[in-house]
């Protein structure tokens, strides 16, 4: 412990964290901090696990300052909060990690790579930059347990997801579905709906377009039915509208709305000239035929004119033109089994398109479903495997011809589809495609053309799905999945969003809770290698399964199923020793079981969603149950806070609040903190391949950690996107740290020098003069409101508002205006009581910056501590959160310091508006007063004013006195929004007002006014009030307080100002050389007489501001310190000494 306060040359952030962070490591402060509050009541926090095969970026010291504010802050609170690290190992971004870096494909597994070798490379890469993360948390001052993280790869922790699944089998809300799926053919798996509909997810693409012609099969048929008695040769066509012209292939029906209105047209095809007639929506004719052209000549038109003629021949119903057949539109494959009628579709609108929807049941759930009411087949090839598979293989092309069964080619593959076999439907799926290579769609679009079966092609700008992790587009894929019935529990996960408290409430209601009205089932099934293996056995026909919840029951299976004879040995006999199996694949693949008949129980291929992992973790992270018993699990669940990027509402907070309502009926956390993105300061997503990415570890080096963490949670709300600026955060450093580091200094300084230690007892509140009540009225205000904001995790709001008190309380005000207690005069009891307000206003700023600022404020408690030992205690981190004192709370006081300081910085304007410095005395300001009350706590602080401005004097002007002039217009930009079409009376009315009127309205902040028989209140707000300025002095205003300077110099006032600015001089040399505040001086200036009758007048004054003992003039010195400019037009020599 030190005698005396620390002092430092220079405020260094970055030195400070430094230091304070070995500390930390040296001392175990957080190890201490969790053993001081063992036995608290806890407040349980849940941290999402990142994956750690990608690097840390700027935007996660945003999301991990937010977690460790409120970690910090309720540990102060007197809660126990243990926060335990996790780490997310599994699925595509590990996955294609490495498949990028091995240089294979999904395709390549189990060829050129087994899946052993393969898994244990994802084992290897998955904590690829664990180091770097750890080195980023440790930096920031995250407070998290490291040493023990839960890590999803573990076979204690897949076992408790196979106990979660089994709960869900055994309840029902697993079951397996053949449907179309969101499908990456470039990650190689098939994606739930949330991973579908995380941000960026969805894209504007610019795409080939294709409104195709199908010919109607019997043209006689359909024309004497809807064109009866018309003689028409032109063949009757049926045009649909495509923005994926690969699906064309594929088509096996068309939809129409049954009770839509059709319309038959006679025109032309535009690309080959044919006569034609087409069918398509009647509300729709405007987008194909302007109506002009149906004023055109047939006869007249020519091929190759733009102006194209039609003529609507018949109408008729949707519901009619059911059961219509048509060709083919291609013959690459032919269908097994009924196909190409018109069928109805619920869905079918006149939004877009032609009214006719183009059906390919295998790329379309609606499609697939409508298809399948109407009995019509999908287009289906058959691989090598006998498989009944779409068109387009899961690598996303055209499957090849040696890829598929022999015999299905030879009776329905046709000579035409060779041509186009091997082709990805997207070019992003090839590697050596470009997006200026053709495309699959174009070149459809073209043998279409030439076929006269496309009707119009066109770019067209649509919103496409895309992967989450590779960016490639996503295709819709007939798959065998396996879901969890989330639409079973809907209602029940709507009733318990609504208690939990969302930050910003609008994401928990809108986002969210939209989110939850349309929610589907959870695709859970992945068609990959690294992951958690589902844990469901089934006989080849279906008809016996088996879901297994432990390694126990695993193995107990195992020895029937050897009893039987399936397997030989038992790999999970020993399953209580976790290191001697591994529940991944190929391992678990091999495991056969045997069913209650003794048939043979294969494990269902698919591994599980890796958010099932994350979503899991608050069961998972304990071992759940199996090391872990319901009572310890109330123990560390539900989360009481968890915080994450907005992108996590369909992803982490949806998969923690499905399995807890699935499970256990229940939520899994009570307060969530959404937070936004980090954008570049142009608002622009910040990415490596625009350069405008930030390294974290750069910004933490030359920033240091709490400037960074103050900057990025003060400078907006957390949920609100962040425009980070680099500019900004030297800002915060310079403006709030720098303020406070310099409050501290100067306290340091003085307190040194009378050996203020604390040690003697507090002075009663009522005993310490009214400075120094009101900043500890303004200290227990910012106490209480900073305990509420903090508790309702609004830490821009506390930040924001202990900024503000530090900078304009404490340093502009109460140390400005205390100078003079700290370094003149005795110890006497307005000293010491100086000292106690400034050492508590220090000491509690550290205790409420500590969960934003760890270090500095860790650094400013131990510099004050060191001294004082007010706490017995090894860290700011484990004190108590202060108290707000109501007692001490005077909002009569705050409210007269509030006026004096707004009296004084108007004074101030006027004054720098003139060009009247501060130093320069004035004899008075006038201030009209508005009522008895308002003068009263003027006249309170009077003396305080003066002083501050440097103004002699202050008249209040009354009704009967006020020589204040004052004119009154309207404020149209609010009047209009309230008032539309009687702003201009009310205007008119406002510009008539007397000096009472204006002097009412002032008052009352508010005015009744009769336009045309109605009365209309207005507001202050409302108008604009200015006071004219009368000669010799200057005017102006703020809200209802109006000041009136009087600019006239006495030569006595002049004088006075030549003393200070005197005075000024000195101070600033003696700085420059050095000098102790202690110091006495000896003084020798250039004679001038201007000066001397200055000096003569105030000459004591001068002496003793300076601590000079003699101040001389002289006629020449011959080698001057400096020179000083306190006369006008005069530089004078000046020399000073130590006495």
């Amino acid at each position: 412990m030190s005698t005396k306060y620390a002092e430092y040359k220079q405020l260094n952030l970055t030195q400070i964290s430094d230091e304070i962070l070995q500390k930390w490591q040296k001392e175990g402060t957080f190890e201490e901090c969790l053993k001081l509050r063992e036995g608290a009541k806890p407040f349980i926090f849940f941290e999402g696990p990142p994956s750690a095969n990608g690097q840390p970026g700027i935007h996660h010291v945003m999301a991990r300052a937010i977690k460790d504010i409120f970690c910090r802050y309720k540990t102060q609170k007197g809660y126990f909060v243990a926060r335990k690290a996790g780490w997310d190992t599994h699925g595509l971004p590990v996955e294609l990690g490495v498949e990028k870096q091995l240089g294979i494909t999904k395709e390549d597994i189990g060829k050129k790579i087994s899946v052993d070798e393969y898994n244990a490379a994802c084992r290897n890469e998955v904590m690829k930059y664990k180091d770097m993360w750890d080195k980023l948390t440790v930096q920031m001052g995250y407070w998290v347990d490291l040493n023990d993280p839960y890590i999803t790869f573990k076979n204690e922790y897949i076992e408790t997801l196979w106990y979660l699944l089994g709960i869900l089998h055994e309840k029902g809300y697993l079951y397996k579905g053949y449907t179309i799926q969101p499908f990456s053919p470039a990650a190689g798996t098939g994606l739930s709906s949330h991973e579908l509909n995380m941000p960026g997810c969805y894209r504007d693409v610019k795409d080939t377009t294709a409104v195709a012609q199908f010919r109607a099969k019997n043209q006689e048929e359909i024309k004497s039915k809807y064109l009866s008695g018309q003689n028409h040769s032109e063949d009757v066509y049926f045009i649909a509208w495509t923005t994926t012209p690969w699906t064309l292939p594929s088509n096996t029906a068309l939809a129409v709305g049954p009770g839509i209105a059709y319309v038959f047209v006679k025109t032309f095809n535009p690309y080959s000239n044919i006569p034609v007639i087409v069918v398509l929506a009647k509300a729709l004719l405007g987008s194909f035929f302007p109506e002009k052209n149906a004023e055109l000549s047939f006869e007249d038109y020519k091929p190759g004119d733009k102006a194209i003629p039609f003529k609507i021949l018949a109408e008729c119903k949707g519901k009619d033109l059911k059961g219509t057949e048509y060709e083919p539109l291609t013959d690459f494959v032919s269908p097994m089994g009924n196909a190409f009628k018109v069928i109805e579709g619920d869905y079918v609108s006149t939004a877009d398109g032609t009214g006719i929807v183009h059906i390919a049941p295998t790329f379309g759930a609606d499609d697939d479903r409508v298809a399948k009411q109407a009995g019509i087949v999908p287009m289906f090839v058959v691989d090598k495997d006998g498989k009944n598979q779409p068109m387009v293989d899961k690598t996303g092309k055209f499957f090849k011809i040696e890829d598929l069964d022999q015999d299905f080619v030879n009776k329905y593959v046709n000579e035409s589809y060779k041509e186009f076999a091997g082709r990805y439907v997207k070019n992003a799926f090839d590697s050596s495609l470009t997006e200026k290579d053709p495309t699959l769609d174009v070149d459809i679009c073209v043998y279409l053309k030439q076929a006269n079966k496309v009707f119009k092609i066109e770019k067209h700008t649509h919103n496409y799905p895309h992967c989450w992790r590779t960016d490639k587009p996503i295709l819709y894929y007939p798959l065998d999945s396996w879901f969890i019935r989330t639409t079973a529990i809907k209602v029940r996960m709507i009733e318990l969003n609504k208690t939990i408290n969302w930050k910003p409430e609008a994401t928990g209601s809108g986002r969210f809770g939209n989110w939850l009205e349309n929610l589907v089932d959870w695709n859970l099934s992945r068609s990959r290698y690294w992951g958690t293996p589902l844990p469901i056995w089934r006989t080849e026909d279906g008809k016996h399964e088996i879901c297994i919840s432990s390694v126990e029951m695993l193995s107990n299976e195992i020895e029937k199923s050897i009893a039987a004879g399936y397997m030989k040995e038992n790999p999970y006999k020993d399953y209580k020793n976790y290191d001697s199996f591994d529940l991944h694949r190929p391992y678990i693949d091999s495991v056969i079981l045997v069913a209650p008949n003794g048939e043979k129980m294969t494990r269902e291929s698919d591994l599980i969603d890796v958010w099932f992992d994350s979503g899991a973790m608050p069961y998972a992270q304990v071992h759940y149950p199996f090391d872990c018993n319901d009572k310890e699990l109330a123990n560390n669940f539900p989360a009481d806070f968890i915080a994450e990027g907005v992108d996590q509402t369909r992803g982490w907070f949806f998969t923690l609040h499905a399995i807890a309502t699935l499970c256990f009926d229940t939520i899994s956390f009570k307060n969530v903190v959404s937070n936004g993105l980090v954008l570049d300061k142009n608002g622009n997503k910040m990415s490596k391949r625009l350069g405008n990415a930030v390294n974290p570890f750069d910004i933490l080096s030359q920033y240091g950690p709490d400037a960074t963490r103050w900057y990025m949670i003060t400078n907006t709300q957390p949920w609100e996107n962040l425009k980070f600026d680099p500019s900004g955060i030297d800002e915060v450093r310079r403006k709030f740290f720098g303020t406070l580091y310099n409050t501290y200094s100067f306290f340091a300084l003085y307190a040194n020098i009378d050996n203020f230690s604390y040690a003697e007892k507090d002075i009663e509140n009522n005993q310490r003069p009214e400075i120094d009540r009101w900043i500890l009225s303004e200290l227990n205000s910012l106490i209480e409101y900073c305990d509420k904001t903090y508790a309702d995790y609004e830490p821009t709001k506390a930040g924001r508002a202990i900024a503000n008190f530090v900078d304009e309380y404490l340093s502009n005000w109460y140390v400005r205006l205390c100078r003079r207690r700290f370094w003149k005069g005795e110890y006497t009891q307005d000293k010491i009581s100086a000292y106690q307000t400034l050492y508590t206003c220090l000491e509690t700023l550290s205790k409420l910056i500590a969960p934003i600022a760890p270090f500095f404020a860790e650094r400013l408690f131990t510099d004050l501590n060191n001294v004082s030992k007010r706490h017995n205690t090894f860290s700011v981190h484990a004190t108590d959160f202060p108290q707000s004192n109501p007692t001490l709370i005077d909002k009569e006081l705050e409210e007269r310091m509030q006026m004096a300081q707004k009296i004084c910085s108007l004074v101030l304007s006027l004054r720098k508006r003139n060009n009247l410095k501060v130093r320069q005395p004035l004899s008075k300001i006038m201030i009209p007063a508005k009522d008895e009350h308002q003068q009263q706590q003027i006249e309170a602080v009077k003396d305080l004013i003066l002083s501050e401005v440097n103004i002699k004097n202050i008249d209040f002007l009354t009704k009967e006195n006020n020589v204040l002039v004052k004119s009154i217009k309207a404020n149209f930009k609010t009047l209009g929004p309230k008032f539309g079409p009687k702003m201009k009376a009310i205007a008119a009315a406002i510009t008539s007002f007397s000096q009472d009127d204006i002097a009412k309205i002032e008052s009352e902040g508010k005015y009744a006014l009769n336009i045309d028989n109605t009365e209309i209140e207005i507001a202050l707000s409302d108008v604009e009030i200015i006071t004219q300025d009368i000669p010799g002095w200057v005017v102006t205003n703020d809200a209802d307080l109006t000041v009136a300077l009087d600019t006239t110099i006495t030569e006595a006032l002049r004088q006075e100002g030549i003393s200070r600015e005197l005075v000024n001089r000195i101070q600033n040399i003696r700085k420059e050389q050095n000098f102790d505040v202690t110091d006495n001086i000896l003084v020798e200036i250039e004679k001038c007489e201007e000066l001397c009758q200055a000096v003569e007048a105030f000459r004591e004054y001068i002496c003793s501001e300076t601590l000079t003992k003699e101040l001389t003039f002289v006629e020449q010195i011959a080698s001057p310190l400096q020179t000083i400019d306190v006369i006008e037009g005069k530089d004078l020599a000046i020399n000073i000494k130590k006495a």
